[in-house]
């Protein structure tokens, strides 16, 4: 049999129960080919997802135990980073290689993607300046590719990606970027990430009243995709990651370390800094999942009965527990918790919101020591917060150092929230195929990547 080619799309946040009247066009590949429940892993987040769907391991063996850790050896906490360095195992177009040799992969905006052995790369890779600002931009493989984009398409939008005016626009750009490589390469194998649905779902809920438009503008991006996938004879595989659940409110986890005398502060400037490797106890929050890193093993089961009886705590797993759904990887911490399904981790620290640190009230992925959902609000105790932005904006195209501290402190704004499994596989990951060959009701996301070789090999 021939290689068949495959594009495979990830609808962030997709569930079976959203398929329907408002995503007609993925419907309609459900329909030509087969829709199956997704079993998710855990944690359900997005760098943890994709990595055991590329790899067919779980995070015990890949490593992505979330979307960032705790390095011990720097004392550091790193989130959304993105060499692929960091992903062990072997990837699924490495394995159909073997096979295939000259199979080529397009990776279009899945994580850890740059340094890969995919032949085609976009991701997004802003810029940072001394003087203070973030300016949007991508990295590219081969490299011709950045100027060739940027040129027909316009700067990537960043600031549409990700922060209070995250919306549609990015994943917009996406698409047409992945148009363009599907008709000019010619991929064997390509992977494109739509994350629309996450940002109103975590803003709102679930439920939402916007629920219907917000899946029909990803169906309409996501069906431009598997139409000229078809044209030019591709099979196509819509997979997504976990579902969105409501959420009434937060869990600050480390406070309740703090409280304990476990967790450390340096001051600098008037504010309070996580010193982790001071810190005898502490977490980074990861959506519904904590990772706590004890760094001594005497106080490993106190540290779990102080959590096992705070509110909004749902488990509390130590190396033992772990093992049992294959998150034991030395990255992860002594402990780790998952929330009450209606709750959410913060990572916040301090305990009066003067002696917060800069960066906390800014759209700041990489200096903030866990997942902050609260970048995509405005705060709402701030008066003219638009007029604001405009203010800070001017005076970092001046040239002056300016900080956009215009994010909310306020956990109980986000209304959805994802990282422990699902209570019903209506709620959780999805996977949609054009081809009926390996038909399915249900798969784990594991076993990803043997479907998409068997998609495509055979």
């Amino acid at each position: 049999m021939a290689m068949r080619p495959l594009l495979v799309i990830d609808v962030v946040g997709l569930t079976p129960s959203l398929v329907g009247e408002d995503t007609p066009r993925i419907l309609s590949l459900a329909r030509e080919g087969f829709q199956a429940e997704l079993g998710a892993v855990f944690p359900a987040v997005t760098c943890t997802a994709q990595a055991t769907m590329l790899t067919g391991l779980l995070p015990r063996d890949h490593g992505i135990v979330a979307n960032g850790w705790y390095f011990r050896e720097l004392a550091e906490v790193r989130l959304w980073h993105q060499s692929n360095h960091l992903v062990q195992g072997a990837k699924v177009w490495e394995k159909a290689r073997r096979r295939e040799p000259e199979l080529r992969c397009a990776k279009l905006f899945w994580w850890y993607n740059m340094y890969s052995s995919a032949e085609i790369t976009v991701t997004p890779r802003p810029i940072y300046p001394a003087d203070g600002r973030k300016l949007p931009d991508i990295y590219t493989h081969p490299k011709a590719l950045r100027e060739e984009l940027n040129r027909e398409l316009g700067p990537f939008p960043l600031f549409h990606f990700w922060g209070p005016a995250a919306d549609i626009r990015s994943t917009r750009w996406i698409g047409r970027c992945a148009e363009r490589i599907l008709e000019r390469e010619r991929p064997g194998l390509a992977l494109v990430y739509l994350p629309h649905l996450d940002y109103d779902f975590q803003r709102f809920g679930p439920q939402f009243e916007g629920n219907a438009r917000a899946l029909r503008e990803v169906d309409e991006v996501a069906g431009r995709l598997i139409d000229l996938a078809r044209e030019i004879g591709m099979e196509v595989m819509v997979v997504s990651e976990y579902g969105i659940t409501a959420a009434r409110g937060s869990v600050s986890i480390n406070r309740i370390l703090r409280g304990e005398g476990l967790l450390e502060v340096r001051e600098a400037l008037g504010r309070e800094m996580l010193d982790p490797g001071a810190s005898r106890a502490f977490a980074v929050a990861d959506h519904q999942v904590a990772h706590v890193y004890v760094r001594d093993p005497d106080d490993v089961g106190a540290v779990r009965r102080l959590l096992e009886g705070a509110e909004g705590i749902d488990q509390v797993l130590d190396r033992d527990a772990q093992s049992s759904i294959g998150i034991d990887h030395p990255r992860s911490g002594e402990i780790v918790c998952a929330a009450s399904p209606d709750r959410w981790f913060d990572y916040y620290w301090w305990l009066d919101d003067r002696r917060a640190p800069d960066f906390a009230r800014t759209v700041d992925i990489h200096r903030k020591p866990g997942y902050d959902p609260a970048e995509l609000f405005l705060d709402p105790a701030q008066r003219f917060v638009r007029a604001k932005i405009l203010w800070r904006l001017l005076q970092k195209k001046l040239g002056f150092r300016a900080l956009l501290d215009v994010i909310a402190l306020d956990g109980s704004l986000v209304k959805g929230t994802h990282g422990i499994l699902p209570r019903t596989p209506a709620d959780g990951p999805v996977l949609i195929s054009s081809t009926r060959r390996a038909r399915t009701s249900r798969l784990a996301m594991a076993d990803v990547s043997d479907l998409m070789l068997e998609v495509m090999l055979g």
